[in-house]
Formats: C-alpha cells, sequence, structure tokens
C-alpha cells in the first residue's frame, strides 16, 4: 500500500513509499482510509519537538477516518463497508482517563493514519455522522473531541454563557459550532482582522484582535462589563495563560489545551486562588465524548469548518501549511 513515512525528524522527510499493507487480528478492522487531518500535535512531532524517543521511521497523523474494508474473526461491531472515524485513544472507551487506558494514542503507540489502510481495534472506532464525508469527520476525533471536552464535559457550558475562542484553529473553530448551538455568546481573538471577518461570518459575537490588543483580557471584560467570561480554552501555553486567566469570570473556566506559545505556564496563582478559579488539563477525551460530539453534530446538521484538502501527494505541503498558523478551520489530507 502507499503511505506516507518519515525515517528522519523534519517535514522533508515526510516521503510516499510503499509499505506492507496490515492484516487484521481477531479483534481488528481493516479501514481503508480516506481522508487524515492534521493537528498542531502531528506538525510538533514531525519536527521533533514532541516526543525525540519516538520510534522511526514512522507514519504520521492521528486524526482521520475511513471505511470498513475487511474485519477480524471476532469482531462483532463493525462489517464491511461501514463509515467510521478513529478515536484517539484506543483503549479509553468512557470514563475518567487513568495509567490502564491512556496508553495507546493513534499515531504514537499505534501507525498513523497517512496510508491507504489501517487496522485498528474495533471498540476504537466510531460511526462516521451521516450528514459529513470522511474529510469532515476526520477533523473530529482530536481537535472536535477536545473542544466538547473542555467546554461541555469540563466546564458545563449553558445557554445565556459566554465564552472567548482563540485563533482559527480546529478547536477554537469546534468550540464556537458548539457554542452557538448552544445558545452560548462567543468573543473570538484572532492575530488578523481577515480571520476576524471569517469568525464572525461563522457566528462570533464580538472579535478582538489580539495583535492590535496585546492585553486582549481587557477588551474582554470591556464587553461583559468588567465581569469577565465563563470559559476559554488556552490554545498559547505560555505566551496566553495569563490573558486566559484575567479573561474569566469568578469561578470561570480555563481549559488548558495548547502549547503553540510554550510549555512552561507562568500562573499568577494569587488571580487563581482569589477568582477560585477552574484551570483543567485537556487532553483529548475518550470514545464517549466522540459518540457524543458526533451525535450533536449530526442532530445539529454542524459541519467543520475545513480551510484546505490537500491530496496526499502534498503532503508536506500540507504540514507547512498547517506549521504557517494561516489557516481557518481545519487542514485534511485526501487518501485517494
Amino acid at each position: 500500500m502507499k503511505a506516507i513515512q518519515f525515517k528522519q525528524f523534519g517535514i522533508e522527510n515526510l516521503l510516499l513509499t510503499d509499505v506492507k499493507t496490515p492484516s487484521p487480528g481477531p479483534f481488528e478492522v481493516l479501514l481503508r482510509m480516506e481522508a487524515a487531518s492534521l493537528n498542531y500535535l502531528d506538525v510538533a512531532l514531525v519536527r521533533d519537538m514532541y516526543n525525540p524517543a519516538l520510534v522511526l521511521p514512522r507514519i504520521p497523523v492521528s486524526e482521520g477516518a475511513g471505511v470498513v474494508e475487511a474485519v477480524g474473526s471476532e469482531v462483532t461491531r463493525w462489517k464491511k463497508g461501514d463509515r467510521v472515524m478513529v478515536s484517539f485513544y484506543q483503549k479509553w472507551l468512557a470514563g475518567k482517563r487513568s495509567p490502564q487506558n491512556y496508553n495507546v494514542q493513534t499515531g504514537q503507540a499505534t501507525r498513523g493514519l497517512l496510508a491507504e489502510y489501517a487496522c485498528i481495534h474495533e471498540e476504537a472506532l466510531v460511526r462516521t455522522p451521516a450528514h459529513l464525508s470522511s474529510a469532515e469527520a476526520a477533523t473530529l476525533p482530536i481537535a472536535g473531541v477536545t473542544a466538547w471536552n473542555g467546554l461541555m464535559v469540563h466546564a458545563g457550558l449553558k445557554a445565556g454563557q459566554t465564552i472567548v475562542t482563540q485563533g482559527s484553529g480546529g478547536v477554537s473553530m469546534f468550540a464556537l459550532q458548539l457554542a452557538k448551538a448552544t445558545g452560548v455568546r462567543v468573543i473570538a481573538t484572532s492575530s488578523s482582522d481577515h480571520k476576524l471577518e471569517k469568525l464572525v461570518a461563522l457566528g462570533a459575537d464580538a472579535v478582538i484582535n489580539y495583535k492590535a490588543n496585546p492585553e486582549w483580557y481587557e477588551e474582554v471584560l470591556r464587553l461583559t462589563d468588567q465581569t469577565g467570561a465563563d470559559a476559554t480554552l488556552d490554545i498559547g501555553g505560555e505566551q496566553s495563560i495569563s490573558s486566559s486567566l484575567r479573561s474569566v469570570k469568578i469561578e470561570g473556566f480555563v481549559g488548558v489545551v495548547g502549547f503553540l506559545g510554550g510549555t512552561v505556564l507562568p500562573i499568577d496563582f494569587f488571580r487563581a486562588v482569589v477568582y477560585t478559579l477552574r484551570i483543567q488539563g485537556i487532553s483529548v477525551g475518550p470514545r464517549e465524548h466522540l459518540e457524543d460530539l458526533a451525535k450533536a453534530m449530526e442532530f445539529n446538521g454542524i459541519k467543520p469548518v475545513i480551510d484546505q484538502i490537500f491530496p496526499i501527494a502534498n503532503t508536506q505541503e500540507a504540514f507547512r501549511y498547517m506549521g504557517s498558523g494561516t489557516h481557518v478551520g481545519k487542514v485534511v489530507l485526501a487518501i485517494d
């Protein structure tokens, strides 16, 4: 089969190669992959910024969707022709994360999904919503579930509340869409007025250019009568956590989900304590959350925001585009 593989770290080493087609074990499903979706995690991993101990050569990318091609002898959940998505934590099916269920991560403990075929345990798959293509469905398992876990599960988002979305990446776009479907006010931030126009078109109620307003939390306070938002998902890590903490109200929620601006967080202890803030690390979520997200997307007719779809032959270009930060929404690779 054809697959993208890298034998050395670096985007320039992502090459289309021939590798052996895997065969499913008794409880595995052979997927014919149709699309894979990029996250900053994938770019960081290939650039040797995430896990330098990663064993190479490796097929990259942790988020994808496809069609069941064949099933193992003991598989009961799926049949040939079913359209499915691959859950990121393949053993974390429901409930809380534990040492027993978090150690099989798609694309790290397993082969990645940027290949014509992939073998996945039957329990790690979720049915693709009927109204979504595989390219659209491929964006749900990491970016979508992260937003769902942060806002719907941990923040307990309710109609009439206010959230701040940060930037225009996949997690923030899902956060915006889920918030609007829930009846929540969205204040969106971005580094460019062009992107802000797109965010308004997608439903943002107010926007802030954080390049023009480096202390953007002050604008959030102005827009909320000095009260602050109910929740935000922090994307930038080291560079943005201070403003995130200042942007939310007393007992507000800050989900820590990204490390675009660095991994060492300078947290204001007194702000966190005096305002009794809820600060929660978010690492995607279990299969249960992907199932709940899929139901919500289908019920509300929500389609993910996709910036561009690249052919698999243009993988290097797609990775560089993802790393540039110029996208609005998801960057997807079509696997033909």
